[in-house]
């Protein structure tokens, strides 16, 4: 374990995707334009057409990840997860009627109507992932100025 404290929120991004827009790429996209390089994505929500999801397939290592997409109309229950080097690394919980699914937001879940989201901005605090030399899991690591 690494405890990494003395960020601090010095904004907080409302944004608005419209039909079409891709979550994971917007969400990055402003990342990048804002220049939050370290940030948390407080909430989100919304409504998709299509849903991409990773989940993990076992509890050995390497780790194997299984890609589903689901067609929608689709709720977007919520999405959180940490920005580190421009990068989101984001969860999410979706549902189809009265199924439920939660995973890793992947490329290509796209807005059905409107998604809502919050982007927190940190800064005192750079954020990176790193390759763990054994297992190969990109952890997060704080890296000092």
């Amino acid at each position: 374990m690494q405890l990494m404290r003395g960020g601090h929120f010095t904004e907080i991004i409302a944004i608005r995707l419209d039909q079409g827009e891709d979550v994971l790429a917007s969400v990055e996209r402003v990342a990048r334009e804002t220049g939050c390089h370290t940030g948390v994505v407080l909430s989100g929500i919304g409504t998709l057409d299509r849903a991409r999801l990773h989940h993990i397939t076992h509890t050995g290592y390497p780790s194997v990840d299984e890609f589903v997409t689901y067609e929608g109309p689709i709720e977007l229950l919520s999405v959180q997860g940490i920005i580190a080097d421009y990068t989101a690394h984001l969860h999410t919980c979706i549902s189809i009627k009265e199924q439920t699914y939660m995973g890793h937001l992947e490329p290509g879940c796209r807005v059905l109507y409107l998604a809502e989201i919050a982007l927190g901005v940190l800064e005192g605090m750079s954020l990176h992932r790193v390759a763990h030399p054994e297992t190969g899991i990109k952890q997060l690591r704080r890296v000092e100025p």
